[in-house]
Parts: structure tokens; C-alpha cells; sequence
């Protein structure tokens, strides 16, 4: 049922009075943090002893032998001037100390490095996460005639030891007599011509020796940027932070050839934007020989296809798009009241150009409409798009599932829950998850979970599987978006309890995807390798125009909600059907997130 106006007036005297009690709390944290500097201190170490180590995470079950290919899952990468390996192996240097050791981090030294290679950086890590960490150690690959220097007529190595050392910060207080046990946090200074790829670590003010670490040729390397903060470490000395960061290219999606390397950034007065003093590794190889073929990805998906559970009071079900068309999906054009069928591989839909408003597939009308909007379970199916990522490191399975309809949301204020019966419904509803696979060894590293709007990647250990490296997505009531774990999301503000509800539990509705897909798209292997179905090339709205009469609300909701509510999905406001998979952001680019 619609709240009656008299619950909407309520609500929002609620909703108001919780903001203003929370803009309250957050000027007299200000003030607090004004008052004493916004200061972190950390007990310094009297030993060198390393704190507890985390366990090492593994795979429910061992991968199989993957069918025969080129470079997928060989332990080592072809960068074009440089050959990339994986290490796994660290030896403890330094951590910061808490009271709760995994609350701190740590950071490492690669070790077990292959003959030949040299390392690029160190790694580090938060202790309370399962220890699967990497970074690429390299060595150069007998140089070719287009590296060769125009000027000189020589080759430049690509590889090459730094000329100096700069310290970037110290754990250590100024005291001489308290060097024991503290960090010291070394960035390499490159020879011209050259970048540094990750910083070192020591527990000693004496700089490291030069050989410890290599350099890369520039033309070698891509702009990397601070992706996620891993360390905030206050000081008596400075106004700023200590920040350590992960980093990630600059460039990304399955055209960007920047190439993660593992190691972190660390700074104490970096600026958003700022270029870092670090690279990227850049992968120069044009056919991307570490990707898997056709017959690895048919097994990486029977492998680790997830199994997508469908909350056990949803009426909106998936189906496949054959059956959508089968069943009197129409398409209108703009001026044209009549619809027109659609062949069940979509062939007679518009393809390519824009979405520019000109088309658009709509129900059908009559009887079938309410058939139509729940969906058929049975047919439906995970459309799938393979793409590099990560410079052709990684490879991104992203798995697509259509549903006819997008049921209505439902807004949580508090302890209160309010049906806004037609709000947030829309025809057609594209969601999708994303596999991530390490091109070095074949390995889940992550899948990412989309989410209306937005969304999360999350790491092969926090996952939930049901049958060996099978994972399970929650899909949500109504609204379809992805979720790695049952129980309610709030989508607003979860301080305020003020949201859009999700919510997933595990039912009897589920699809197979390891079983029940269909491979769309693989741009990577060529023109012609698979055949994208007809309805992928139309590039308009899978639905008609939603407007939403919300005159009979009073002015302080109509006016006030988006202030309130400015995470909140844009289907509250009024949504037009979306467009398809290949009309996303994310299909040449990255994931949000």
C-alpha cells in the first residue's frame, strides 16, 4: 500500500530531526578534532618480532588442468621488453603496532624470486585480512630494435638499478635512542630516462643498498593512481597524515594496458589528482597471449560459475531474451503509438548508433503484460562478456542476467518500512557480476557485485561458495542488484538508517550460470570467434519513460528527499528503462568501484 500523507509528514519530521541531530554530532567531532590537531599516535615497537601472521587462504578446491592455450595460467606473462612472474613468498620487515595486532599492517619483502628477475617494490598488507598478496618481480627480455635509442643508436636496458634513495618517512620519533624497532620507508630515485615501481621498507636509518630493487625504462611504464587507503599513521611532527595506499593504473578497462605490480604508495602530503612518484608496469605485448582461448573460457566458467539465488518472495524472475521477444515484447518508435514484434533473436532491432531516444521495447499489452512481467525462471540464462583487465594480467568474466521487470522499492526510516508501490519500478532490467581471474596461475581473485547505481568488488576469501570454487550471488527482492552475503543493505545513508532496502536470503530460485550461460561477446579473440546474438548491438532503452506524479506529496518531500536521500538510487526520481549491456560504461571500461 502507498503511505497515506499524514505517514509522509511523520516520516519526514523523523527524517529531518535525525539529520539535523547527526549534522550536530558531526560539528562537535570537528570541533574535538581542532581542538587536539586530529592526531593518530601509535605506540612504537621495542622489539623486532613480527606480529601473528595471517592465514593463508586457499581455494575451497585445487584448480583443474585447464585446456591447452597459449599463456593462460603458465606462472609467468610476456610484457613485450619484460617477462612478469607472480611471488607469493614475503619475509617479514616492519609493523606498525596496535594494541590489536589485526588492526595493524604489515609490510614484506618479496622472497623465492626466480634466477634472473629482480624485484620492483615491496608489498604490504592489513593483518586482519587472509594473506593471498602478490608482486610482479621481472626481468628483461633480449631487447628489440624499436627500443633502441634514435640519439645514440644503443639500446637503453629496460631494467636498471636506482642511482639514490630518498627517505619518505620514519616511524622513528627523532630520538637516537629509540631507532629500535622502528620503519623507515625508502622511494627509489630512477636513473633519467627511468621510474621507480614501489618503495622499500627497512628497520634501519641506513639506506638500502642499491641492487636491492630495480628501476623501470619509462617507456616501459603507465601512471598508476592511490586506489585504497591501507595505513593512517598521525605525527607530532607534521600537520598531514602518513598515508599508505594500494595503487592501480591509471588507465583501466579491457583497452587500458597498465599493468598492477602489488607493490603500495605511501606519502604524508599527497593531493587528489597529484601525479604519484610511481609507475605502473605497461603490457606491450599486442596479443595479449596470457588471456584465455575459447575452450579455456567455456572451462574457467563451468569451473567457478556462480550459482544466483533469488529471494524466496520475488515475483519479477529473470528469463532469457528469446523468450521475452517470444512472448510480446514489442518495439515503439518515437511518434509511433503501434508496436512492432521482435524476432526472437532480436534481428529486426535497430543496431549500433546511440541511444538517442528513437526506440524503445516496451510489454505487451492485454493479458500477457502481467505473464511477462514475472518472468520465466526456466529460460533464463547469464549472457557473458570476456574482456582483459589489468593490462591482460586478469581477465574479467562479466555475467549479465535480464529480468522483464523491475519491481518497486521499499524505503526503510528507521525501524519503519514504507512500500513505494509504483517508485522505483521499471521494464527491462539488466544487472550482471563480474569474475576476475589472474591470467598468471588461473586463480578467482574477486568478483565484483553490481549494485542499481554503484558497486563492490569483493575478494576471493570473503565469498561464499556452494559447490567447490562455486560461488554464491544473492540477487535482491525486486531490484535485482547483486550481493555477496544474505540479510538486508541499506542504500542511503546506513548512519541515518535512512535507505532503499535489499534484501537476500537463499531460496529454491536459483540459476546455474556455471551451466546456464551463453557467451556474447570475447572482442579480444578476433572478429568472428563468437557471434554476438542481434539484440546486443541495439543500443536504446529496454523500457518506456517512467514519470512519477508526486504532486500530492508536500513541498518538504518533493524538495527536500534529494538533499536527504543523495545516494539513493536515480530510479526514486523517475527512471527511464535502461539501455543493454554493450550501451554501459563498464563494458569497454572498468567496474565502479
Amino acid at each position: 500500500m502507498m503511505p497515506t500523507i499524514l505517514e509522509i509528514i511523520v516520516v519526514v519530521v523523523v527524517i529531518i530531526i535525525i539529520t539535523k541531530s547527526f549534522r550536530l554530532q558531526s560539528l562537535l567531532l570537528r570541533s574535538k578534532q581542532e581542538m587536539f590537531g586530529c592526531q593518530r599516535f601509535y605506540r612504537k615497537r621495542t622489539d623486532q618480532l613480527a606480529p601473528s601472521e595471517p592465514q593463508t587462504f586457499s581455494l575451497p578446491a585445487p584448480l583443474p588442468p585447464w585446456p591447452q592455450g597459449q599463456g593462460f595460467a603458465l606462472g609467468k606473462i610476456n610484457l613485450g621488453e619484460l617477462e612478469a612472474v607472480k611471488v607469493s613468498r614475503f619475509k617479514f620487515i616492519w609493523s606498525n603496532n596496535t594494541q590489536d595486532d589485526k588492526k595493524g599492517v604489515t609490510f614484506y619483502k618479496p622472497i623465492g624470486i626466480p634466477d634472473g628477475f629482480y624485484s620492483l617494490g615491496y608489498y604490504c598488507q592489513s593483518n586482519d585480512q587472509p594473506f593471498r598478496g602478490f608482486v610482479l618481480v621481472a626481468r628483461e627480455i633480449p631487447f628489440k630494435s624499436e627500443s633502441t635509442h634514435i640519439s645514440t643508436g644503443i639500446a637503453s636496458p629496460a631494467l636498471r638499478e636506482p642511482v639514490d634513495y630518498t627517505l619518505v618517512w620514519s616511524s622513528n620519533d627523532g630520538s637516537e635512542e629509540r631507532l629500535q624497532g622502528c620503519g623507515f620507508f625508502w622511494l627509489p630515485q630512477p636513473p633519467e630516462g627511468y621510474k621507480s615501481i614501489g618503495y622499500l621498507v627497512t628497520r634501519s636509518p641506513k639506506k638500502p643498498k642499491l641492487d636491492k630493487v630495480r628501476c623501470v625504462r619509462a617507456d616501459l611504464t603507465e601512471r598508476c593512481e592511490n586506489y585504497q587507503v591501507i595505513l593512517n599513521v598521525g605525527t607530532r611532527f607534521s600537520e598531514f597524515l602518513f598515508q599508505v595506499w594500494s595503487t592501480r593504473p591509471s588507465h583501466q578497462g579491457m583497452l587500458g594496458r597498465g599493468v598492477s605490480v602489488g607493490t603500495f604508495s605511501c606519502n604524508s602530503c599527497w593531493v587528489p589528482g597529484q601525479e604519484l612518484p610511481i609507475a605502473c608496469l605497461k603490457n606491450l605485448d599486442p596479443t595479449l597471449h596470457a588471456m584465455p582461448n575459447c575452450d579455456q573460457i567455456h572451462a574457467l566458467i563451468k569451473h567457478y560459475g556462480p550459482t544466483v539465488f533469488f529471494h524466496p518472495d520475488e515475483i519479477y524472475m529473470p528469463s532469457s531474451v528469446s523468450w521475452f521477444f517470444e512472448n510480446g515484447a514489442l518495439l515503439f518508435r518515437k511518434g509511433d503509438s503501434v508496436g512492432q514484434s521482435i524476432d526472437v533473436d532480436g534481428s529486426n532491432l535497430p543496431s549500433g548508433g546511440r541511444n538517442d531516444g528513437e526506440f524503445w521495447i516496451d510489454l505487451p499489452s492485454g493479458d500477457r503484460k502481467n505473464s511477462v512481467k514475472s518472468g520465466n525462471l526456466g529460460s533464463a540464462k547469464l549472457y557473458v562478456h570476456v574482456k582483459p583487465a589489468l593490462g591482460g594480467t586478469f581477465t574479467d568474466i562479466a555475467m549479465w542476467i535480464f529480468c522483464p521487470f523491475n519491481g518497486p522499492a521499499t524505503l526503510k526510516v528507521g525501524v519503519m518500512n514504507y512500500s513505494l508501490s509504483k517508485i522505483g519500478q521499471h521494464v527491462g532490467d539488466w544487472e550482471h557480476f563480474t569474475l576476475r581471474i589472474c591470467n598468471f596461475t588461473g586463480e578467482l581473485w574477486s568478483i565484483y557485485f553490481s549494485q542499481h547505481s554503484g558497486g563492490v568488488w569483493v575478494n576471493a576469501y570473503d565469498l561464499e561458495y556452494i559447490q567447490g570454487n562455486k560461488a554464491i550471488v544473492y540477487s535482491s527482492k525486486n531490484g535485482h542488484a547483486t550481493f555477496p552475503h544474505p540479510g538486508t543493505y541499506i542504500q542511503g545513508s546506513g548512519k541515518l538508517g535512512l535507505g532503499i532496502r535489499n534484501d537476500v536470503a537463499c531460496s529454491n530460485f536459483f540459476v546455474d550460470s556455471s551451466t546456464h550461460y551463453e557467451l556474447v561477446a570475447a572482442e579480444y579473440l578476433g572478429d568472428g570467434v563468437v557471434s554476438e546474438p542481434g539484440w546486443l548491438q541495439f543500443m536504446r532503452k529496454w523500457g518506456p519513460t517512467i514519470v512519477y506524479d508526486v504532486s500530492i506529496l508536500p513541498l518538504v518531500l518533493r524538495y527536500s528527499m534529494a538533499n536527504i536521500f543523495i545516494k539513493l538510487p536515480v530510479e526514486l526520481y523517475g527512471e527511464e528503462g535502461p539501455t543493454g549491456p554493450k550501451e554501459k560504461n563498464n563494458w569497454v571500461g572498468d567496474e565502479r568501484g
